[in-house]
């Protein structure tokens, strides 16, 4: 303020100062000196604070700094980054970088430091895996060369882990890919509405993702499924965060398909629902091959018929049912007969056609609950159930459709261009509760239908005691079978054969002697032979066997006239090379082939007449005879018959045993003899045992004889003595 007062214009005094005023100015100045240095001090606190803030910022930044020289080795770093490395800053410093990296990165890393140094003042920002501690983390370094004239003495790195980027960066490639993945994926909002699909959906659907999105699920019902299923599926999704199961649903082009489902909500932090996504796989090609190994499994794959397994399942829940309403069912076992006989002269083919056709009939024959099966090969089981809490209204019930089926079964089939016609034999056996067994009920219908088979086949029959033991005894018998030609048990009988008195031949005749059983019928084994195939090789060994007897009796002058009349089975007949198996034994023989006559039934000759009517003549053309045996209890048709070149009718014994007692039978006898006389065939009657009978025959026009009356049947030495002709 003194100055500012002099600069007014007052003259300063001249006077000296006084000590007082030296000391003021002394007070004046060191008041100023220390306010220099508190003001020095401040500027220094708010240095010394800026620094700090400075070091802090720097060192504990959130990226990392460090410095390079121009050889790479690091002269400057903070702690961040000296953290991210995972060392201690005094270690890391003077160190060369390059001992850093990854070694699958450290020649990129050469090759990018050399680009770096050499684009003067250009900032360069690449990635690379750095080291921490014992693993490996990406790393971002943003390098930016720090100048001197026209040299780079630093590069400064600012160095950023981007794991965690990486990390969601894959996570997000993932969830990219997952999206678009074969399973189809909807995605909603909390009303519902469709916000995104994948490409996946939208090829099951039909439907573009422009089609969906704005729309609701409701698109695709397929009305299969009642209100009440997808409110209980929103419940659960509502109530437990998810759902899944089976739907049906409707694409685009109106087909309804199976699919399964996952729906899963999707909840914010305060848990409230914002989405819900929707995982839908199309399970049509899967349910189709569970269907059809199903089919495998459970059903037949030629007539669509449950198989055994499936019989088994249901004749279990059949006994179970059975057990609660306290009534009896039926299991009815169908065998067809000669089925094989079909196979072997018509091929497998047309007895494929056979067997779908009985199977239509069958289904056509019971009612809707029961079950038809099959089996295997020609043999069908049909179960009936709640028949009656009676056994005998059970029973006639049962009879009742076993005869329905008979009679369908009779009618003829059309196969291809063959009518064929065939019957069944069938055992019938009841069930209720737990009685019995699962395997003895199927069991007992089989033996039941064996006994059907013994009692003349075409027929029905219930399962008893007698039959049972029979059916054992058949089943020892076939064993013994198998066995009896290659030791030698049967043995050929002939029964004479006479014109007039005079022996013309002899029919040759099979039997079997059994080491323990004795002679065993030959109706009793030969239709058992005839159904296990062993007809075939015994048939061969006949023929054989007659030719050689030829053989010798062409050698002598008193026998060489005889004829041998040997029955041929229709399974021997219809192999392919029959003709060729008889030609060869009559030349191996040396033997006249009109000494041979061989004797067919009514069944053979129209089983397959094309085949018979080729097979006949070219034995005919050599000299072979041929003989129609059983005539009249077939359904031969007079067409054919003219057809095929027989020489001799043969009339069944059943009729020329009634002669004179059965009217019907009588008229039957005079009837054949009239055709084949008026045919130009011999004649020849079968069975004779009365005189009686031969007189008729011969007052009619029949004189060939057969029968005990001329002569029974007999082992060759006693049939030579019995004709004399030794």
């Amino acid at each position: 303020m003194a100055n500012q007062s002099n600069h007014q214009g007052q003259q300063p005094r001249t006077t000296s100062k006084t000590e007082q005023e030296l000391l003021h100015e002394l007070r004046v100045h060191q008041i100023e000196l220390e306010m220099q240095n508190e003001e020095l001090l401040r500027t220094r606190a708010v240095l010394e604070t800026s620094h700090n803030r400075y070091l802090n910022l720097y060192e504990f930044a959130p990226v990392g700094y460090l410095s390079l020289n121009s050889e790479g080795t690091i002269i400057e770093i903070n702690l961040t980054a000296a953290a991210l490395l995972g060392e201690e800053r005094n270690c890391l410093l003077n160190r060369h970088f390059t001992g850093l990296i990854m070694p699958e990165d450290c020649d990129r890393w050469y090759l990018l430091f050399k680009n770096v140094l050499q684009h003067e003042g250009e900032k360069k920002n690449f990635e690379l895996m750095l080291k921490r501690g014992d693993s490996y983390f990406n790393a971002r370094l943003d390098c930016l060369p720090i100048m001197n004239g026209a040299h780079i003495i630093l590069l400064r790195i600012t160095l950023t882990d981007i794991s965690e980027n990486k990390r969601a960066e894959q996570e997000l490639r993932i969830a990219a890919v997952a999206f678009e993945a074969q399973e189809g994926i909807m995605i909603t909002n909390a009303d519902k509405t469709i916000l995104r699909v994948n490409r996946a959906f939208t090829d099951i659907t039909g439907y573009s993702a422009e089609e969906l999105i704005g729309q609701t699920p409701r698109l695709f019902n397929s009305g299969r499924h009642h209100t009440a299923f997808y409110a209980d599926m929103w419940e659960c999704v509502n109530r437990t965060g998810s759902w899944q199961g089976e739907i049906w649903d409707r694409r685009k082009n109106g087909d309804i398909y199976p699919k399964w489902v996952t729906i899963t909500a999707v909840k914010d932090s305060n848990g409230v629902v914002t989405h819900y996504v929707g995982l839908h796989t199309d399970i049509s090609a899967r349910k189709a091959s569970e269907e059809k190994i199903k089919q495998l499994a459970y059903y037949d794959p030629l007539t669509a018929l449950p198989n055994r397994r499936l019989l088994l399942d249901r004749l279990k829940q059949a006994l179970a049912t059975s057990s609660r309403n306290n009534k009896y069912g039926a299991l009815l076992f169908i065998d067809l007969d000669n089925f094989k006989s079909l196979n072997d002269n018509l091929g497998h083919d047309m007895g494929d056609i056979l067997l779908q056709q009985v199977a239509q009939r069958l289904i056509a024959c019971v009612r809707e609950g029961d079950t038809v099966s099959r089996q295997g090969g020609d043999e069908f089981v049909v179960m009936l159930e709640e028949l009656d809490d009676h056994a005998e209204e059970a029973a006639a019930k049962a009879k009742t459709i076993g005869e329905k089926i008979i009679t369908s079964l009779n009618q003829p089939y059309q196969l291809s261009h063959h009518q064929y016609q065939n019957t069944p034999s069938i055992g019938i056996t009841l069930f209720i509760n737990h009685q019995y067994s699962i395997n003895t009920l199927l069991k007992r219908a089989d033996i039941a239908m064996y006994g059907a088979k013994a009692a003349g086949r075409n027929t029905l029959r219930f399962f008893d005691r007698d039959m049972h033991e029979a059916v054992t005894t058949r089943a020892a018998l076939e064993a013994d079978l198998h066995f009896a030609l290659a030791k030698n048990q049967f043995q050929l009988y002939f029964q004479r054969q006479a014109r007039n008195d005079q022996t013309i031949g002899a029919e040759v005749l099979l039997r079997w002697k059994h080491p323990e059983r004795g002679f065993i019928a030959p109706l009793e084994f030969i239709p058992l032979a005839e159904d296990i195939g062993l007809i075939i090789p015994i048939g061969q060994w006949v023929l054989e066997n007659a030719c050689a007897q030829l053989k010798q009796w062409q050698a002598h002058q008193q026998t060489q006239h005889l004829q041998l009349a040997v029955n041929v089975s229709a399974r021997q007949f219809h192999q392919a090379d029959f003709t060729e198996k008889v030609c060869a034994m009559l030349k191996k023989n040396a033997v006249k082939a009109d000494r041979l006559k061989l004797e067919f039934t009514e069944t053979l000759v129209f089983d397959n007449i094309a085949e018979t009517i080729i097979k006949m003549h070219t034995l005919r053309k050599i000299g072979v005879s041929f003989s129609i045996d059983d005539f009249g209890t077939g359904y031969s048709s007079l067409i054919y018959l003219t057809q095929l070149p027989f020489d001799q009718l043969k009339i069944d014994q059943s009729f020329v045993s009634n002669i004179g007692i059965k009217h019907a039978d009588t008229v039957i006898v005079q009837t054949i003899i009239g055709m084949a006389n008026n045919l130009g065939m011999d004649i020849i009657a079968e069975g004779i045992e009365t005189q009686e009978q031969r007189t008729f025959l011969e007052l009619h026009g029949c004189h060939t004889y057969q029968g005990h009356l001329i002569g029974k049947a007999m082992p060759l030495a006693e049939f030579e003595r019995f004709c004399d002709l030794k």
